[in-house]
């Protein structure tokens, strides 16, 4: 009979992770777990001085941590990182897809109509949320590709799940987002090797700076309309911690989910199954 080993199943040390979005509130707090369970870490944000604001917190002394400065929405600068990443850590085996966000442009408000939302502002959260995983993706992919494995985590949102006011355009790009990582999973395996997979984790509600005020009044600190809203309407009563994320997140990358592809994994404290009765 094999012999099932814990750690070995869950073991994601030595491997190579390249993470977009990586100074962020959720990226980040990522960086950190992965970098302290022994991988070796690259840390793509488009200022750099926050990747390296977040490599000096990891504390780093074996050269394991590397933060980059990239833009997801250019082709060549995300070459360049690769280019990189393969020189100081020898391969990509992970990319997790954290870059993205909403934007004031493009949410509704009393201000501001569905009708009226700018086309920069509704560009801005699109090609942030989509067409940067889908670069990065085609960028990190084919070096998975000539490498025979890899594994694509993408980063969806419940936005995606179930119908959320005033955040129509990032919701539009997050259900883009699940799409496009059930077809890519698809894709890789049928048409190069099974051995690269690609999931989504949906998160629910994180306080993070783009959604802190919208949940938090800012004056008084205490939930806004909208913040009673989501708690209500969230089981386990409470928003998720960065940490939350992290075993799920580690179960995806390791050995532990090797047939598993295609998936998106809601993170949400039951937000995405309750019906509010």
């Amino acid at each position: 009979m094999e012999r099932y080993e814990l750690k070995n199943l869950f073991d994601i040390s030595g491997m190579s992770i390249a993470m977009t979005g990586g100074a962020g509130i959720l990226g980040s707090e990522m960086a950190k777990a992965f970098a302290h369970l022994g991988a070796k870490v690259a840390i793509l944000d488009l200022h750099k001085e926050s990747a390296e604001r977040v490599a000096k917190e990891i504390g780093d002394n074996e050269g394991n941590v590397l933060p980059l400065g990239c833009d997801v929405l250019n082709k060549e600068s995300l070459k360049k990182a690769l280019d990189v990443i393969l020189g100081k850590l020898g391969s990509v085996d992970v990319l997790v897809n954290c870059a993205g966000g909403n934007n004031p442009r493009a949410t509704t408000s009393k201000e501001l109509s569905f009708f009226d939302i700018p086309e920069d502002g509704m560009k801005f959260v699109f090609d942030l949320n989509l067409v940067g995983t889908i670069y990065s993706s085609q960028i990190f992919g084919k070096a998975m590709v000539d490498s025979g494995s890899g594994v694509i985590i993408n980063i969806s949102s419940m936005a995606a799940v179930r119908v959320l006011t005033k955040v129509p355009i990032y919701s539009a790009a997050k259900a883009g987002v699940s799409n496009f990582t059930q077809w890519l999973a698809v894709y890789m395996a049928q048409e190069y090797s099974p051995k690269i997979r690609v999931n989504a984790v949906a998160p629910g509600f994180f306080l993070t700076n783009q959604n802190r005020f919208l949940l938090i009044d800012e004056k008084t600190g205490n939930l806004t309309e909208r913040g009673k809203k989501i708690i209500d309407h969230t089981p386990m009563g409470r928003f998720g911690d960065p940490k939350d994320l992290i075993g799920t997140m580690i179960w995806l990358i390791s050995p532990a989910s090797n047939f598993v592809t295609g998936v998106v994994v809601p993170v949400d404290g039951g937000f995405s199954v309750f019906s509010g009765v």
